[in-house]
């Protein structure tokens, strides 16, 4: 029950026994629950630094129910507080790799074994991540910007996955939120997730990227344009940064399957990311392409966003976010 806002399981447990048992005793409450004593003290202690439970006015020693809103109102900040520092330590992470890519795309290419490879050209790059994939043996990470893919893309990738799959390589992908309203993107997500694969999207991804083993990463020359060829790194402090900025973004993505996310107190919806890059000055034409959704699309969720925050101008809607703890 509480277990989601941050309590153990073993202080859920014990809070659902005492709510239908409230004058229950500490050795009988053990006793129900299979638990020693000082474990249960343990708890208590806990659940009453929460303030789920205070001390009685009987003075008899025991604790007693109190109403649990002021402190659910507590976790629940706690954690949106949480939300909110890891949105932001990502955004740092997003600007500090873009800085280190942009930085390699200026290299030459080079033959030792640490220096960056390039690869001019999509035929160029599909070979060079064919045979990155065939050299795979444990793990397979990727970001996939942009929004719906043509179902003929998805099969034509589907037997290097599936090679993958058969060498036993762990598979985690994140795409972004508009994918969730495409049908072939959909079935690609369910065809990866049946197989043993892990889906997840975000509102909004700073590059396409492949790092395979955490040994290797290819990314594109251009994250604007992902056409014009791609950066292979091998040096580990350069695929290290790029390992944790994945793992940072998969931490916060929402699991393929569930919901998507569109509360304005949820720093990770799209709504919310929208409203950064309008604050970021991104034009609507950049703004809808980062989120991989029509410019109609975009042009609709501003207008959401305007009629929720009560605002009359561009201008006024990023006053009113500000104001509002939005940005």
């Amino acid at each position: 029950m509480l277990v989601s806002l941050g309590l153990t399981e073993r202080s859920d447990a014990l809070y659902r026994l005492i709510l239908k048992r409230p004058d229950l005793a500490v050795g009988a409450a053990a006793a129900e629950l299979g638990r020693p004593e000082d474990d249960v003290r343990g708890d208590l202690e806990e659940l009453t630094r929460l303030s789920l439970l205070a001390p009685s006015w009987r003075s008899d020693g025991r604790l007693r129910v109190v109403n649990p809103k002021a402190a659910l109102d507590s976790l629940l900040a706690h954690q949106q507080a949480e939300i909110a520092q890891r949105h932001r330590a990502l955004a740092e992470s997003q600007a500090a790799a873009s800085a280190l890519l942009s930085q390699y795309a200026e290299l030459h290419p080079a033959p030792p074994a640490h220096e960056a490879e390039r690869f001019l050209g999509v035929e160029a790059v599909r070979a060079k991540l064919s045979e990155v994939s065939s050299r795979t043996r444990r793990e397979s990470i990727s970001f996939h910007p942009g929004g719906p893919v043509p179902a003929a893309q998805f099969r034509a990738s589907e037997p290097i996955t599936e090679e993958l799959i058969a060498r036993g390589v762990k598979i985690r992908t994140v795409y972004q939120d508009a994918i969730r309203n495409d049908p072939a993107s959909l079935e690609h997500a369910r065809w990866l997730t049946e197989r043993g694969g892990e889906v997840r999207t975000v509102p909004s991804l700073p590059m396409r990227m492949v790092i395979a083993d955490r040994e290797f990463a290819l990314l594109p020359i251009d994250p604007a344009d992902s056409a014009l060829g791609a950066v292979l790194l091998r040096e580990p402090g350069a695929v290290a940064a790029f390992c944790a900025l994945f793992d940072s973004v998969w931490e916060t993505a929402l699991p393929f399957g569930e919901p998507p996310r569109r509360s304005l107190d949820d720093p990770g919806s799209q709504p919310r990311e929208l409203l950064r890059l309008l604050a970021q000055g991104y034009t609507d034409e950049a703004a809808a392409r980062r989120l991989g959704i029509s410019l109609r699309s975009e042009r609709r969720l501003i207008s959401e966003l305007m009629e929720r925050l009560d605002a009359h101008s561009r201008f006024q809607l990023g006053q009113r976010a500000v104001e509002q703890g939005l940005l």
